[in-house]
């Protein structure tokens, strides 16, 4: 079978949380679960460094307006990760060239975390912090899910990711203009600290 849905699935999940996708990956490759899975995913400090930093996502994902610093950090982080695991993924199975893998999981990350960044935003202009805690809960738990499902059904699996892709992107074109306000505000507190610094005779922070 074509690697190519396992490969979809795997971008979609790596612009939500890319280190669970490599953590998990890993994990299956180690346990046997799937032959598809390099041995580079499968090494000892591979599995560390990801599970390390998946720890970190958990935490800075959860904090309003620190999840949406994170998330800037990682627009370049996160396409190049579902790229990188693709183009591994085609390079085991040799049923997808490696570059066409690599575009197909760069260009689904970036796009799910676009999605995901868009919706971060929107949330963040709530003042309570429970809505962040509870999208980056049900985000963690859909990663999980839909990769241990694509292990077994990967074009199920891919269907339900694409849909959840296109379900994100009317969302987040549903709450742009609560997005634009959110950008607003923020552009209007640095500026207001920039002229407070000014004010008080000191170079702006």
């Amino acid at each position: 079978m074509s690697v190519l849905p396992l490969v979809f699935t795997s971008g979609w999940a790596s612009g939500i949380n890319a280190y669970a996708v490599i953590l998990l990956f890993g994990i299956f490759g180690a346990t046997g679960v799937l032959d598809e899975v390099p041995e580079s995913l499968q090494r000892t400090d591979v599995l560390v460094v990801a599970g390390v930093l998946f720890l970190c996502e958990a935490v800075a994902d959860k904090i309003p307006y620190v999840d949406s610093i994170w998330d800037a950090v990682h627009t370049v982080i996160r396409p190049v990760a579902g790229a990188v695991v693709a183009a591994l993924l085609a390079g085991e199975s040799g049923s997808l060239p490696e570059i066409a893998a690599g575009a197909i999981g760069g260009s689904t990350a970036l796009m799910s975390h676009l999605v995901k960044s868009g919706t971060r935003m929107a949330i963040n202009t709530s003042p309570e912090p429970f809505s962040n805690v509870a999208m980056s809960v049900a985000e963690d738990l859909g990663v999980a899910g839909i990769i241990t499902f694509a292990v077994f059904n990967p074009v199920a699996a891919a269907i339900i990711a694409a849909t959840l892709l296109v379900l994100g992107i009317v969302v987040v074109v549903f709450l742009a203009s609560r997005i634009r306000r959110f950008l607003r505000r923020r552009a209007q507190r640095r500026e207001e600290k920039r002229l407070a610094a000014t004010v008080a005779g000191r170079p702006p922070g």
